[in-house]
């Protein structure tokens, strides 16, 4: 079953088209199918080269301030911003990610580094806007301006504001934590975003996490951002693209 966001932008002709190009050029043969979604996405989509940071850049960018292009890399330490209606999809080591327009992103490294650990994140701290991401048997930490994700390696999607936290734990284990309430936390376990919720900011002791619907990420580019460090999501996907119904939550 194909999940996909529900509410009107859902419907949005234009996103409507992008996801199923990327279907199309993940899992069709060619033919007019994978014709049509490489000419939206340039190429059939595969593992980055080592030396490449960024898959597809949409609008506008900036890394530490500087604007991006295709050529620029991406490291811990770095802060990456979107413009408005833009989005960029780029890897750091392991970890792939989609990050939407308006969004402000901070990637922090071990302090001390060395050359194999030079591409390692344990933190993201999302200011502001929206990022899916993917890891693999990897450890770091989500950080919002209300809400504190331990990470165990796994495929999740987070929207951030100033006063709640959207937090899908796509697929693998996650611990989420208010910042202003000791009680409020939770470990979630999840096969295919089982447990979406929203952290506030005050929601009340022991109440600051409640559940969610899911919004705004789609199977397909979880298998996209896979697919540039050279996995594959832990469900099936299936080949077919809209036949089948949407799942609600």
């Amino acid at each position: 079953m194909i999940l996909i966001k529900s509410g009107p932008e859902a419907d949005d002709p234009r996103r409507r088209l992008l996801i199923q190009a990327l279907t199309a050029s993940l899992f069709s043969a060619l033919g007019s199918s994978a014709a049509t979604a490489q000419g939206i996405f340039g190429s059939r989509p595969t593992r980055l080269p080592p030396r490449q940071s960024i898959y597809r850049l949409v609008g506008s960018a900036q890394v530490n301030e500087r604007e991006a292009n295709m050529q620029t890399q991406i490291r811990p330490g770095d802060t990456v911003q979107t413009g408005k209606d833009s989005e960029l999809v780029f890897v750091v080591g392991g970890n792939s990610m989609i990050l939407r327009s308006d969004s402000r992103l901070i990637l922090t490294g071990p302090e001390r580094r060395t050359e194999t650990s030079s591409f390692f994140i344990t933190a993201l701290r999302l200011l502001t806007g929206k990022i899916l991401s993917v890891s693999r048997n990897q450890r770091m930490r989500v950080d919002t301006a209300v809400a504190t994700i331990g990470i165990r390696g796994t495929g999740f999607y987070a929207e951030s504001d100033p006063q709640q936290t959207y937090f899908c734990t796509c697929y693998g284990v996650t611990e989420v934590a208010s910042n202003s309430d000791p009680d409020s936390k939770e470990t979630i376990q999840a096969k295919h975003h089982d447990r979406p919720v929203y952290v506030v900011a005050d929601g009340g002791r022991g109440r600051n996490i409640r559940n969610a619907p899911f919004i705004n990420h789609t199977d397909q580019e979880l298998a996209l951002i896979e697919t540039l460090v050279g996995r594959t999501p832990p469900f099936v996907f299936p080949r077919d693209d809209y036949t089948g119904p949407r799942r609600s939550y």
